[in-house]
């Protein structure tokens, strides 16, 4: 793992379109009720049997509510020999955090996404 990343670093990626691989730990309900754009979900109880997928990534920035899982889920994906030539970051703060700057994607009953500056939870 290479440390931490800001809400605020994550979002400046993103706006760049830099080659970031966003993975969001959660479930795939909370997921799908609320996300990061362009953040693809690898549940945590799914990562050691999904862990080749990051084989190829340059830099990756695992995500949770609050900032805490996700720095063991960096750990675990750096400690990968498939990744070892990636950066792999944990985001602090969590999505709890990035939610309330910068907004999350979220499902509307209709399945139409929207983005909206508020907690995940």
């Amino acid at each position: 793992m290479d440390g931490e990343v800001s809400p605020d670093e994550v979002n400046e990626l993103l706006e760049a379109n830099s080659d970031v691989r966003i993975v969001d730990i959660r479930d795939e309900r909370s997921f799908e009720r609320s996300h990061i754009p362009d953040s693809e979900n690898v549940p945590f109880h799914e990562l050691t049997a999904r862990i080749d997928e990051f084989e190829d990534a340059d830099r990756i920035v695992t995500v949770c509510p609050h900032g805490k899982a996700s720095v063991q889920a960096a750990k675990l994906i750096g400690s990968y020999e498939g990744s070892a030539d990636a950066r792999v970051e944990s985001m602090a703060g969590g999505l709890e955090e990035y939610g309330m700057r910068y907004g999350l994607v979220r499902e509307d009953g209709d399945g139409d996404s929207t983005t909206e500056p508020e907690s995940p939870f």
